[in-house]
């Protein structure tokens, strides 16, 4: 019986049991002694052929069945049957895991010709570049796009090119490093989608971004300097963020002590003044006795810190001058005590 091509064979049985029994005399069949053992081992293998459809699919794997090699449906995690091949088949895709591309470079080895890249200003740069990226479809990963990977290398070069050929050579080596990876990430997820290639770009990074080999070294100066430079400006950025609080704080501190002093000279004049006027009240009242309270009031405050010197009024006439030889015979104390009633 003639069937289609890729079509699976039909298993006559009644063919089949025709050639496992011959013919007995009277016409009457028997069964061939071998045909039993031989009917079992067929459906055994009948039974693997049927067993090799179970597949499963992880949790962060996507199924594509295929028919005849074209999708008919797709399966999630679990466990899941297709008709054996070559009727059906399953690709199971996995959606998580983060796959990587390197431009530039393959390992430890240098690609110049992916490497070396012409930039806005004219100039010449080295650069390695990873390019990070996951599948989003499955679909489109298995069947839109042949040699998805290399599709995406390519693409990568691209990219990269187009962004670094927008921009100078200083910027791209210091400050302009995160923006060119965004921008090139952005560029190279727009060409991806546009090939319907069924990725996602994570994430683009340069790994290292460099002059050419022959003028590298003066490149190198400039960046240090420029390293030195931003060094010295934050250097002084903080010297000022310390310096200028601390003058105005102790700008603050005299102003707030000149204030607590002026409050304090305005308290004790006050205060002086209430104590002249009240007591110029009481000499007004009582002359006399306010004259003598005041002067006994001035001699305890002074002859506390005078040197005295007592002498009887009975014996003072036969008395010589007092000179204090305390002071010698470094020096002489410049007080000279009188005795009461001589000159």
């Amino acid at each position: 019986m003639d069937r289609e091509p890729g079509e699976p064979q039909q298993i006559d049985w009644n063919e089949l049991w025709r050639k496992l029994t011959k013919k007995g005399g009277g016409g009457s069949q028997k069964p061939h002694l071998g045909s039993k053992p031989l009917i079992i081992a067929i459906t055994i293998v009948v039974v693997i052929w049927l067993a090799t459809g179970i597949y499963t699919v992880g949790p962060a794997e996507q199924g594509i069945i295929k028919q005849f090699g074209r999708e008919i449906s797709k399966s999630s995690a679990g466990l899941h049957y297709h008709l054996p091949q070559p009727i059906q088949s399953v690709t199971v895709v996995d959606m998580s895991t983060i796959r990587r591309s390197e431009i530039g470079f393959k390992g430890s080895v240098d690609i110049p010709s992916e490497a070396l890249m012409l930039t806005g200003d004219e100039n010449i740069v080295d650069i390695h570049a990873v390019v990070q990226y996951k599948v989003k479809d499955a679909s489109q990963y298995l069947f839109k796009v042949k040699n998805v990977e290399s599709a995406l290398k390519a693409a990568a070069e691209v990219a990269l090119r187009g962004v670094v050929g927008q921009n100078d050579i200083d910027y791209i080596m210091t400050e302009g490093r995160a923006d060119v990876q965004e921008k090139t990430r952005i560029f190279l997820q727009q060409l991806m989608d546009n090939y319907q290639s069924g990725l996602t770009i994570t994430e683009v990074k340069l790994q290292e971004v460099y002059a050419p080999v022959e003028v590298r070294d003066a490149f190198d100066e400039v960046v240090r300097a420029r390293e030195d430079k931003d060094k010295k400006l934050r250097e002084a950025e903080g010297y000022t963020a310390d310096v200028i609080p601390r003058a105005r704080g102790e700008k603050e501190q005299q102003i707030q002590a000149g204030l607590a002093y002026k409050q304090e000279r305005i308290i004790r004049a006050q205060g002086d003044a209430e104590k002249f006027l009240s007591v110029m009240e009481e000499y007004k009242k009582y002359p006399d006795v306010t004259r003598k309270r005041l002067y006994l009031e001035t001699m305890e405050d002074i002859l506390p810190n005078v040197e005295k010197i007592i002498i009887d009024p009975q014996t003072s006439g036969n008395m010589l001058p007092f000179l204090p030889l305390r002071g010698l015979p470094n020096t002489i104390s410049p007080e000279v005590s009188e005795v009461p009633g001589e000159k």
